[in-house]
């Protein structure tokens, strides 16, 4: 119990049924590693599905009030909020991965630290607050941990790439989907950027779109690291 009481107190939130923060917390490979595989309940993805929407719309009202922007700028600002990347580096922040219940498995593999499970974990957390509590606490949790994401500029990612390339010359990036896993309604895209046939790196996400900006962003950090 000790490790849910201190999450709680890292949330500013005490749940009613400790239960959903436990299921929340909780990986499948946990899950199944217990023979509990069958029970949607005893894992978060079901906590994962829902928190996606409340955090989209906490995020949504939080812009409007901040920013006097177009709809299209609003999107692109939700958008660099709620990537798997950006959700990664809020857990990260957080502490999150301290408290992720992982199968030995995926532990053994340091599960705890990729982005996907970080941000689907997140996204846990916010969907069981959201039922515990109700959407105006949800949203007062998401002010907290986003507090400081909340201003500055929209990192496109793919338009840095594209200007980079061009300024040596070079042909523009090429994106490519190599697979998507997951069912329709929690697909994860997994895309490949290209210069010249030469691979640079890959990006996964939650569409496509956010699958390639990922992508460029890990070249631009790896071309960074080559200087």
């Amino acid at each position: 119990m000790q490790p849910l009481i201190t999450f709680q107190k890292l949330i500013s939130y005490q749940f009613k049924d400790s239960r959903l923060l436990t299921q929340a917390l909780t990986h499948k490979s946990y899950a199944f590693e217990n023979a509990k595989g069958a029970d949607v309940n005893s894992y978060n993805e079901r906590l994962e599905f829902l928190g996606d929407a409340v955090l989209d719309l906490a995020i949504s009202e939080i812009l409007m009030k901040l920013e006097n922007a177009e709809e299209g700028e609003l999107s692109r600002r939700r958008a660099a909020l709620v990537n798997e990347r950006a959700l990664a580096s809020v857990a990260r922040e957080l502490g999150l991965s301290e408290f992720i219940i992982l199968g030995k498995g995926e532990s053994t593999c340091h599960g705890a630290q990729k982005d996907s499970i970080l941000a689907s974990t997140l996204e846990a957390v916010l969907g069981a607050v959201f039922q515990d509590g109700g959407f105006p606490v949800a949203k007062k949790i998401v002010e907290l941990i986003f507090e400081k994401h909340m201003t500055g500029e929209v990192s496109d990612h793919k338009t840095k790439l594209q200007e980079k390339w061009q300024a040596l010359n070079k042909s523009a990036p090429l994106y490519k989907l190599d697979k998507t896993e997951g069912p329709d309604h929690q697909k994860t895209f997994f895309v490949s950027v290209y210069v010249n046939e030469i691979k640079l790196a890959e990006g996964s996400g939650k569409s496509r779109k956010e699958a390639e900006q990922n992508a460029a962003a890990q070249a631009l950090a790896a071309a960074e690291g080559m200087k």
